[in-house]
């Protein structure tokens, strides 16, 4: 059984290595910080908090809060606008991470997101697990990462996507984590 930091550090690797997978820049931060890492989106910067995601039957539960321990028990506080921008979660049983954009990273407990339809067959409202894997939340909030290429004058100008055409699933043969 892992601990609740084992878990920590497990859900921060796997972020970052789905990070460096699709091109992004992924630092560290030095220090106390509420984040956990920073994405370089190139031009822009994301402060990211890891999480450890669960399943429960069809839903991936994502516990969108901070929790420490004080005199009195458990402490839970929900992030606060201009501490954390997104929040990524690593769910073990899935291999999978998902990335949360601002409105459901800040001020929030929980997050719920459905593998599967409801039995009530309820469709308004429902977060889709598919809808917030890490790569179609980067794609769909943030575009095409643009890289930097040089024109034969050597001057710097936005080419897309490094490699180019890669905002699409990896092809075939590419590294992966969670193959054996």
């Amino acid at each position: 059984m892992l601990t609740t930091d084992q878990k920590g550090v497990l859900a921060e690797q796997a972020v970052a290595f789905e990070a460096l997978r699709l091109g992004l820049g992924v630092f560290v931060p030095l220090g106390d910080e509420r984040y956990d890492l920073v994405l370089d989106l190139r031009p822009k910067l994301l402060r990211v908090q890891c999480k450890w995601a669960l399943r429960r039957g069809d839903v991936v539960q994502i516990r969108t809060r901070r929790c420490r321990r004080g005199a009195e028990g458990s402490i839970h506080r929900r992030y606060k606008p201009g501490e954390i921008d997104v929040i990524a979660a690593y769910c073990d049983e899935l291999r999978a991470c998902y990335l949360l954009p601002p409105e459901l990273s800040v001020e929030r407990a929980l997050v719920q997101l459905r593998l599967a339809p409801c039995r009530n067959n309820q469709e308004r409202l429902i977060n889709w697990a598919r809808e917030y894997e890490f790569e179609a939340t980067i794609d769909r909030l943030y575009g095409p990462i643009a890289q930097l290429g040089e024109r034969l004058s050597g001057r710097q100008k936005a080419a897309g996507s490094s490699p180019a055409g890669s905002t699409g699933k990896p092809p075939s043969g590419r590294l992966s984590l969670f193959e054996a």
